[in-house]
């Protein structure tokens, strides 16, 4: 049986799972948190799914040998190709995944244009594709393949010139053609001063993260697993790639004030 003081496990590709993190550390303080960051295999986006599924259920059984009480696939990509599996797998345990915020995005201003930044796996994926034809008649949304943007934020570049001339290929040719951008990688928060720098002040921009927290919140709660306000949640940091520098990288993302 799972209790309120285990910890919750926290997983993506990459560092860029980070800012998912904090949403969740935002909203409840109070809990233990383990996150893993699966550098030494990153990029997820332009692996097969097959792959995806099998390093996922890999860090899922190292969590699960933690004693964690929950999980969440802090990672658009994992979440299309594994969570499914996982959940059948596991279904004692409570795993919250990601998937591009493209219904707040619409919902907010009618027949608008919807910028949808992605991994080519997310967007070739099944749950795209549905959400794809869920709104397809309430706005026009434009997928956009961003797999170099994953490997800058994992070198810990944000807002460099490289950054800026690699978005403004991807970017400009949209810079006042469009109403909102949905951050369909968890990497992508990171460098949303970037997109910011490129297309200026005026469309939307919104990530999975803060929906994310929320539905783990909500699970939590419904399970009375929440941890009561009073207790120090903690946060650790793991990384399959050796060394220290991703753990750096790590509690540096973490450390950032958010938006």
């Amino acid at each position: 049986m799972a209790s309120k003081t285990q910890p919750i496990g926290v997983f993506d590709s990459g560092v860029g799972g980070i800012s998912v993190l904090r949403n969740l550390h935002r909203l409840m303080p109070q809990e233990d948190y383990l996150f893993y960051g699966d550098s030494a295999n990153a990029p997820y986006g332009v692996k097969t799914v097959a792959q995806v599924q099998q390093l996922s259920r890999a860090i899922v059984e190292k969590f699960i040998a933690q004693n964690v009480k929950a999980i969440v696939i802090a990672c658009n990509t994992a979440t299309s190709a594994a969570i499914d599996k996982l959940r059948a797998q596991y279904p004692q345990l409570p795993i919250v995944g990601l998937e591009p915020a493209v219904k707040p995005a619409v919902m907010r201003k009618p027949h608008s244009r919807v910028l949808v930044m992605a991994t080519p796996l997310t967007l070739r994926e099944q749950k795209f594709q549905e959400l794809m034809q869920q709104y397809d008649k309430l706005a026009e949304l434009i997928p956009v393949p961003a797999p170099r943007l994953v490997e800058f934020v994992e070198a810990g570049e944000l807002d460099s010139p490289a950054v800026e001339a690699y978005l403004t290929e991807l970017l400009q040719q949209y810079r006042g053609q469009v109403d909102a951008i949905v951050l369909g990688c968890t990497h992508f928060p990171f460098a949303e001063p970037a997109i910011i720098k490129v297309m200026g002040p005026a469309p939307f921009i919104i990530d999975g993260g803060p929906g994310a927290a929320r539905e783990l919140q909500r699970l939590l709660r419904e399970k009375e697993l929440l941890e009561p306000l009073g207790h120090p949640g903690s946060v650790s940091f793991a990384n399959s790639e050796p060394g220290a520098a991703k753990l750096e990288l790590s509690k540096r993302l973490f450390a950032e004030s958010g938006r």
